[in-house]
């Protein structure tokens, strides 16, 4: 049985960043078909190297994870299928959000998919496998709160299957998510993308490449300890700003200014309200709030609104409108006596 060797790129264009930080460690995956075979090496977070074990007439998968050590958490990056004329593919996301070690992107927003094949056949004596290959489109919630550590992805939803018969490129659009969920702003999972080639006597389908995109939801805030169109009098009271689903990536404040709610107005931001999340999951916060009354210079009609700031812009969660009213007013009269 004739056997050869593969380059195997760690970091080319198509595969996901790996982490180089400190805290991460990167291993290649390499499966044999049709035994089943699995070898794991590790790698850097970039480079070239050589691929384990030669490869066998019946192809061999590479799976690039990257592992988390405190927590322990393991991710899938990409998959790549070699062998002897199967042809070569790369699938790769973009969305508006630049963050990408796993693409992703907000439950409202849109994504692409750009699918790139070559060395596709068409000679009347070619095998079927080297003429085409399957695009396939899978889509998983995480369910409530969930954030995709430990599920099983042979349990997603498959929601598109098509041929693709040709070699080049080309891009998918999808101006909405379709991860499960009867509250569309609010899914949470994933949405999974690969191409396969076709199975022939030496070797079953197999995944040439894969990648997955996912969708966090959409933020939403509420102010406690005020209501809209209260007169505050002498004493400030404490707040309360209660903060869902703040996107992985984002800076969220409060903010008041004089007069009626005009959306894209400059103000004071309220002390002790900034949160900034930098993380790979979304975050909810409770955030209390007194002595601010030092934000209100003066009486008047006010503006109080929280606001989001994500790789989608600056965006207003929730506001409430309120009068501040310090002013002592005193009746009398003065009399003089001769």
């Amino acid at each position: 049985m004739r056997t050869f060797l593969f380059n195997l790129l760690v970091l080319s264009a198509g595969t996901a960043s790996l982490k180089a930080q400190a805290g991460y460690t990167n291993f290649i995956r390499q499966v044999q078909y049709p035994e089943g075979i699995q070898y794991d090496v590790s790698v850097a977070s970039f480079g070239e190297q050589q691929s384990a074990l030669a490869i066998n007439p019946g192809g061999a998968r590479f799976e690039l994870w990257t592992v988390q050590t405190s927590p322990v958490v393991s991710y899938l990056l990409a998959t790549q299928y070699v062998g002897t004329y199967v042809p070569l593919a790369t699938v790769a996301i973009r969305s508006q959000d630049p963050y990408t070690t796993i693409p992703r992107t907000r439950a409202d927003r849109p994504f692409y998919v750009d699918v790139t094949v070559s060395g596709l056949l068409s000679g009347a004596t070619d095998p079927a496998a080297s003429k085409s290959v399957t695009f396939l489109h899978h889509v998983q919630s995480y369910g409530a709160g969930g954030t995709g550590v430990g599920i099983d992805r042979s349990l997603a939803t498959m929601t598109e299957s098509s041929t693709i018969n040709s070699n080049g490129s080309q891009t998918f659009t999808y101006a909405l998510n379709t991860v499960p969920g009867a509250v569309r702003s609010k899914v949470r999972g994933e949405e999974r993308f690969s191409v396969y080639s076709l199975a022939d006597s030496s070797a079953p389908a197999s995944e040439l490449s894969s990648k997955y995109i996912q969708i966090w939801p959409v933020a939403d805030a509420s102010i406690g300890g005020i209501v809209d169109g209260q007169l505050l009098r002498f004493v400030i009271p404490p707040i309360t700003l209660t903060l869902n689903d703040l996107y992985p990536a984002s800076t969220t404040y409060a903010q008041v200014y004089k007069g009626n709610p005009s959306l894209g107005t400059a103000g004071t931001i309220v002390p002790g309200s900034s949160l900034v999340i930098n993380d790979t999951v979304p975050a909810s916060r409770v955030l209390s709030i007194s002595n601010w009354e030092a934000v209100f210079p003066t009486d008047g009609v006010w503006t109080m609104e929280v606001l989001t700031n994500t790789p989608f812009g600056l965006e207003r969660l929730s506001y409430i409108t309120f009068t501040v009213n310090r002013t002592i007013k005193v009746n009398g009269t003065v009399t003089t006596i001769n």
